[in-house]
């Protein structure tokens, strides 16, 4: 048993995730090629390996010939029976070959062949596993500035992280930890070449199916994502269970959940609206916060009319046309957003529209004070509501009750008249401050200084 190079190829296997059948593979092309260069040619060498022991043998394949022309693929028949009697004209022989007789250049040959076969399994290895990956999020660490390109670890590989897909104003410090979306794996002779994007409107899908459970699960879907890198995104989602909220499983308790997205992307806004599939519905929400009128979608041209209130439309535009803008992506459909007032002057509306939704305000507020102030102020006030509240006699009835006309009679267990008898307290409810308490003092006094 060669227990050197099955030692070296469990080794390699471990590490290099390199299976040791591709190994074995790899040593016997080598032999083969060694033996090409120390011979000039090798179509009748074969080799014999032991996969479980690792231990080879090599051999020349050679046919039996009375007379040779081709040492290195005939024999004579004389040389044939001396190394076994039994041979005869036409026979194969296979005649042992030592690999120490290998010269220097053919083993080197053999080494760098082993080696460049390694290499390439492990790009080749590389290359599968962040293959599998493309189109998912990962997670690196910052480890320089190239130029304005960042180069990121992702373990096995390096990957780039270009200026066209950093977001504008976002700096990394080396050793920071980021989550990338990975754009695409190429496969070249250095090994594979992994774009990851910072920008793309993918990585916040991604995000929300790694924190909302219900997106994994599938019970929440992302319908459409129009996203503006470091700024604001608006995602539309639906829900395949009638009883699971989509916006509420998106934003979580107290908002946990998209505020962990939220810190991830540093801050950008996210806006989360229900998927509908009725184009006026969804353009409607696509456009909130705004509050709209009307919306007359098309569904052929893919173009839709919008009406907003006055003091709606910078809103609903939003800053630099952002919110009507990301809409429009979001929904597909090209949006034209109008005031009332833009609408009446372009006939969208009729000219007397503000007078009416005014008169319909007036006459509701109307007949809602009216109603109102029947049931708290009947019309005969004096004689029902207000004789209850406020009897007529109102020194005979509700006034003696609550205030007796001899006030100091009726309330002398709270404001009695001599505030030393009953100890009682005046408006203040100070004891030492009878109401009479002064001219009694006054009096002690007076009979202290006569005497």
């Amino acid at each position: 048993m060669n227990t050197e190079l099955l030692e070296a190829l469990n080794i390699l296997e471990k590490e290099k995730e390199i299976s040791k059948e591709t190994l074995l593979d790899a040593i016997e092309n080598s032999l083969l090629n060694a033996c090409k260069n120390h011979f000039g040619k090798a179509d009748n060498i074969r080799v014999i390996m032991d996969r479980t022991t690792c231990d080879y043998r090599l051999f020349a394949e050679k046919t039996v010939v009375e007379d040779v022309e081709d040492k290195l693929e005939e024999i004579s028949l004389e040389d044939a029976r001396n190394i076994d009697g039994k041979y005869e004209l036409g026979d194969i022989v296979q005649i042992p070959i030592e690999s120490k007789s290998f010269g220097r250049i053919a083993t080197q040959n053999a080494k760098n062949l082993i080696l460049q076969k390694i290499r390439e399994e492990e790009r080749k290895v590389v290359y599968d596993q962040y293959f599998e990956k493309e189109k998912d999020i990962v997670t690196g660490i910052v480890q320089r500035y190239i130029g304005r390109n960042v180069s990121i670890n992702l373990g096995k590989a390096d990957a780039m992280l270009t200026e066209n897909e950093q977001v504008k104003g976002e700096t990394f410090k080396p050793t920071e930890r980021v989550k990338l979306y990975v754009v695409e794996v190429k496969n070249t002779t250095k090994g594979p070449k992994i774009l990851v994007s910072r920008t793309h409107p993918e990585l916040v899908k991604r995000l929300f199916e790694a924190e909302v459970t219900e997106v994994k699960d599938g019970v929440v879907e992302i319908k459409s994502i129009a996203r503006e890198a470091g700024s604001r995104t608006k995602i539309a989602v639906w829900s395949n269970d009638p009883d699971v909220d989509p916006v509420g499983a998106c934003v979580g308790m107290n908002g946990s959940r998209v505020n962990t997205i939220v810190n991830e992307l540093r801050g950008e806004k996210i806006d989360i609206i229900n998927w509908s599939d009725n184009p006026a519905i969804l353009i409607e929400n696509a456009l909130s916060p705004a509050k709209v009128i009307s919306v007359m979608a098309d569904p052929d041209d893919k173009t839709a009319g919008v009406i907003v209130p006055d003091y709606q439309l910078s809103l609903a535009i939003g800053k630099e046309g952002q919110n009507a803008r990301l809409a429009a992506r979001l929904t597909g459909y090209k949006i034209d957003i109008k005031s009332e007032t833009q609408a009446i002057e372009s006939g969208d509306l009729p000219e007397n529209y503000l007078e009416l939704s005014e008169g319909v305000y007036e006459e509701e507020y109307e007949e809602a004070y009216e109603e109102g102030y029947e049931e708290a102020y009947p019309e005969d006030g004096e004689e029902t509501g207000y004789d209850e509240a406020y009897p007529e006699d109102v020194e005979d009835a509700g006034y003696d009750e609550a205030y007796p006309e001899d006030g100091f009679k009726g309330g002398a267990q709270e404001y009695p008249q001599d505030g030393d008898e009953d100890g009682g307290q005046d408006a203040d409810g100070a004891e030492e401050f009878a109401q009479d308490g002064y001219e009694e003092e006054d009096e002690i006094i007076f009979q202290e200084v006569e005497d």
